[in-house]
C-alpha cells in the first residue's frame, strides 16, 4: 500500500515542481509580458500532460484500469490543490487575487492538460494492445490453446 501511495505522492510533487518552476519563471523572466506569460503557461501544461500521459502509458501496463485510474486521480487531485492554493503563494502572490474568473479557469485548464495527457496515454497503450487488459485475456488465450483437448470415451 505504502508503494502504492508512495509512487502517486511522487508524482503530485512532481506536477506541482513543475508548476512552481513555470510561475518562477514568469515572476523573475517575464513579469510585465502577457505572450510571455502565456507561453510559459502553454509550455507548462503541455510538459503535465506529457507526463501523465508517459506515467498512463507506463503504469497502465501492470495496473487494472480502476486502479490507474484512482491512483492518477489522487496524484492530479493533490497537485490541482497544491497547484491553485499554494503555488501562487510561493511567487508573492494571492490565490483569489485574479478574482473568480481566473480561479476557475486554472482549474478547468489544469484539469483539461491532464486529462488529455493520461488520455493520450492510456489510448496509445489499448491500441498497441499493451495494457493490463489485453495482456490478461492474451495470456487466458495462451493458457486455453496450450491445454490437449481430453478425449471422451463412451
Amino acid at each position: 500500500m505504502k508503494e502504492r501511495w508512495g509512487a502517486a505522492g511522487v508524482l503530485a510533487a512532481a506536477l506541482f515542481v513543475v508548476n512552481v518552476v513555470a510561475r518562477l519563471v514568469i515572476k523573475l523572466g517575464f513579469p510585465d509580458n502577457d505572450t510571455a506569460n502565456d507561453r510559459v503557461s502553454l509550455a507548462m501544461f503541455v510538459v503535465i500532460g506529457l507526463v501523465l500521459a508517459v506515467l498512463a502509458f507506463r503504469w497502465g501496463t501492470d495496473r487494472p484500469a480502476s486502479r490507474l485510474i484512482g491512483d492518477l486521480a489522487a496524484a492530479v487531485g493533490v497537485a490541482l490543490a497544491l497547484t491553485v492554493f499554494v503555488g501562487p503563494l510561493l511567487v508573492g502572490e494571492n490565490p483569489f487575487g485574479g478574482g473568480a474568473g481566473l480561479f476557475f479557469a486554472q482549474i478547468w485548464l489544469y484539469l483539461a492538460a491532464t486529462g488529455a495527457g493520461v488520455l493520450v496515454g492510456y489510448l496509445t497503450l489499448t491500441a498497441l494492445g499493451r495494457d493490463h487488459r489485453s495482456q490478461q485475456l492474451k495470456r487466458f488465450a495462451e493458457l486455453k490453446a496450450a491445454k490437449p483437448r481430453k478425449v471422451v470415451r463412451r
